[in-house]
């Protein structure tokens, strides 16, 4: 008989109920064309007995007394709400006294009423993909018939509110906004947002034989797409934003990245994989039961394998997957080992890891020089907040210092 030896860190996959099913068609997504993985079959929903197998090995999976579910998509409320009292129901039936949490990621287009009662209910966080103001939201972001999106969106934030559920900003930064970063954060502040991630969009075109046309990460090659942010602007964006946020924001306003940073500097695991030294502990599940490494490498070649036929824990626990997550950091070139800031990065994502680097080896991420940029920038800020942390003061207090640059 098999000993299962237990994750040492809190293992994730992301629930895809409705696949890549979306009322959106924004440019920039990187995840309707998953679809074609899919087309022998139209009815992309995953049926109750699939439910239920997933979550309960996905509980017995964890080693910590709280469980964290993640719905995603495609459109999560594309899915109804009795789809999701199901799920809850399963997840009392089988929690056996682990706290169960569950967060769930929607473009905004479809709360109303009764979908804020029942997340305020039943204790969600919900994260809503908004880019900032009208016109930076509504260049990229709009319905398959061309429609702006902004309104609505702003209609089912205003119910979250008024409702008390908790939310957060799920922020697109691209080749747009990303020249405009103050009226970017200033936007989210306006509308009592105090939790924001900012995602960098980073795409390339490719041929493909499985119909799929966007680039995999650690692959040469590929077209840039023409929303793609540049490292120079990424690099501006978070140095202009940083620079507001640490003197007048800090225990105010949580930017994801940021923490990341202060965690890396301190020598505490950060709250994302993209900053961590390995990845691989959150993978991602379709509707059919097909698990992946990753939500951006939703490719057959990343493909772990069913639930039908494979347990969660077997899967996440492969050998492959283990590849996986070491390649973040047995593949970082030689810039990379000899940078003074890889500490603070570790390469980031290693869907972003396509050029080469001063030596000529791949694997070089594409927003380098501006990561670098960033961490070159807040470094004495960085210095101060860990000393303040070392010594079990508030990291606010930085806002009361100046440091000449």
């Amino acid at each position: 008989m098999n000993t299962i030896v237990p994750f040492s860190h809190p293992m994730y996959i992301m629930l895809k109920p409705a696949g890549s099913l979306c009322n959106l068609r924004c440019k920039y997504c990187y995840y309707l064309e998953k679809s074609k993985l899919y087309d022998d079959n139209k009815n992309h929903v995953i049926t109750d007995a699939l439910l239920e197998k997933f979550i309960k090995e996905y509980i017995e999976a964890q080693t910590t007394p709280q469980v964290l579910f993640t719905w995603h998509g495609g459109e999560t409320l594309m899915r109804p709400i009795s789809f999701y009292r199901r799920a809850l129901e399963l997840q009392r039936y089988y929690a056996r006294g682990r706290q169960i949490d569950n967060s769930i990621q929607t473009n905004g287009i479809l709360l109303n009423d009764e979908w804020c009662r029942f997340f305020k209910e039943n204790n969600f966080l919900v994260g809503v993909s908004i880019d900032g103001p009208q016109e930076f939201h509504d260049e990229y972001r709009r319905t398959a018939t061309g429609k702006p999106s902004f309104r609505q969106v702003m209609k089912g934030i205003d119910l979250l509110n008024k409702y008390g559920v908790e939310w957060n900003a799920l922020a697109v930064v691209n080749d747009f906004n990303a020249d405009y970063p103050l009226d970017f954060y200033h936007f989210f502040k306006d509308i009592g947002c105090r939790y924001i991630q900012f995602t960098p969009i980073v795409e390339r075109i490719v041929k493909r034989t499985d119909g799929l046309t966007l680039a995999p990460g650690m692959q040469e090659g590929g077209e840039l797409t023409d929303f793609s942010v540049t490292a120079e602007q990424w690099g501006s964006f978070l140095c202009t934003i940083f620079d507001e946020w640490v003197h007048h924001d800090v225990g105010e306003y949580y930017i994801q990245l940021f923490d990341a940073t202060l965690a890396n500097w301190v020598g505490v695991a950060p709250g994302i994989c993209t900053m961590a030294k390995e990845c691989g502990h959150a993978g991602v599940m379709e509707y059919n039961g097909d698990v992946y490494s990753c939500d951006h490498f939703v490719y057959p070649e990343h493909k772990l394998g069913n639930l039908a036929s494979k347990t969660i824990y077997e899967m996440m626990n492969s050998d492959r997957q283990k590849e996986f997550s070491k390649m973040k950091y047995r593949l970082l070139p030689q810039q990379c080992r000899e940078c003074k800031y890889q500490f603070a990065c570790h390469g980031e994502c290693p869907k972003n890891r396509f050029i080469r680097d001063k030596y000529g080896n791949t694997g070089l991420n594409y927003l380098c020089k501006g990561y670098y940029q960033f961490f070159e920038h807040v470094a004495p800020y960085m210095d101060f907040m860990k000393n303040e942390l070392e010594n079990q003061r508030p990291p606010a207090n930085v806002m009361n210092q100046v440091f000449g640059k």
